[in-house]
């Protein structure tokens, strides 16, 4: 099995260094350069393929939300998932460096058992194919399937970096793909997604749960009725996971075929 290949991209020393010497010491991983400011960052991205970066986001010369949007512009070979990682937690923050095209959100400092496994899961979600089924999903017209939930999931406060901001995203595309799964969704849908992210139904469910009480809990709830035009949810009645799976497959089905 090859090696997850990363860049390291963090301008404290101390602590790039012991990233470097940590994730040198897994079997699966391969730290193929580091950098201290943004510009070595990209420069580093130019020359090497990579299938992770870790990205400082408060950087010398161009910061990381600087390296993001250039790398938007980038003819990569490989485009690698992005991990970005700050001392800063603020939501906008989060919802700028998710909107530019991160794919989590980590904050100082960092648990780097928990980096190991968020670098692994972000691989596995890239390689792993996506079921067969007769009617598969189609792009949709103008953003892309994965704009539309990154962009309504930021809306409704849900962060990137939580376990239930991927597991509602992979119910989404597996009932939009099939269906049927919600009405099995402690026997079907549950362990479809354990299955592809290594861990168990129980934690789907519990991690899903979370994401929605987060949403609901900012108050956010304004902008899922802003997106269907109409008062589909109160701040009062916070949904199940089915049916917050089933509203927001619905409202895709509807802009689909709109």
């Amino acid at each position: 099995m090859d090696k997850i290949r990363v860049i390291v991209a963090e301008d404290n020393e101390e602590l790039r260094l012991s990233m470097v010497e940590y994730l040198e010491g897994q079997e699966d991983i391969q730290v193929l350069a580091e950098a201290s400011s943004g510009m070595d960052a990209l420069r580093l991205m130019g020359e090497c393929t990579c299938d992770v970066l870790l990205l400082d986001m408060i950087m010398p010369n161009t910061d990381g939300f600087g390296v993001l949007k250039m790398m938007q512009h980038m003819p990569l070979a490989n485009r690698p998932r992005v991990i970005a990682v700050t001392a800063l937690g603020r939501d906008d923050f989060v919802r700028r460096a998710v909107m530019l095209g991160a794919h989590y959100y980590m904050i100082k400092p960092v648990d780097m058992n928990v980096l190991t496994q968020r670098i692994r899961e972000l691989v596995a979600e890239e390689e792993a194919p996506r079921p067969e089924t007769e009617n598969p999903v189609k792009p949709l017209p103008g953003a892309s399937l994965e704009d539309k939930l990154s962009n309504l999931f930021l809306a409704l406060g849900i962060p990137a970096h939580i376990k239930g901001y991927q597991f509602l995203r992979e119910a989404i595309r597996l009932v939009l793909d099939k269906p049927d799964m919600l009405g099995g969704i402690t026997k079907e849908l549950y362990p479809s997604i354990a299955k592809r992210f290594g861990t168990t139904s129980s934690k789907v469910e519990r991690a899903i749960r979370h994401a929605i009480e987060v949403a609901w809990g900012r108050g956010r709830v304004d902008a899922l009725n802003q997106a269907f035009g109409c008062k589909v949810v109160y701040q009062d009645m916070k949904p199940t996971n089915g049916e917050f799976i089933a509203l927001i497959a619905d409202k895709l089905k509807v802009d689909k075929s709109a």
